[in-house]
């Protein structure tokens, strides 16, 4: 399937941002992000209470499309 002009191909940040706010504590999001330890790290500690992924929900909702798909799929930043 062709890449739209102007729209990073990965995962949609709304839906990111979603998971997180929604499934943080389970680690869902960086599950789908393909950070594994991550994921794991989140899931076996719940998340810090949710708090880890609260903010991150709130830093993945005001990044721009291209900076979420930089920072997050191209350079696999882990935390925040």
């Amino acid at each position: 399937m062709a890449e739209k002009e102007g729209t990073p191909e990965g995962p949609s940040r709304i839906v990111i941002a979603l998971v997180a706010f929604f499934l943080g504590n389970l680690g869902v999001h960086r599950f789908m992000l393909g950070d594994t330890k991550g994921g794991i790290i989140r899931l076996v500690l719940c998340g810090g209470c949710g708090i880890i992924s609260l903010i991150e929900s709130i830093i993945y909702f005001t990044k721009t499309d291209e900076e979420f798909h930089q920072t997050y799929v191209v350079e696999k930043k882990a935390w925040f």
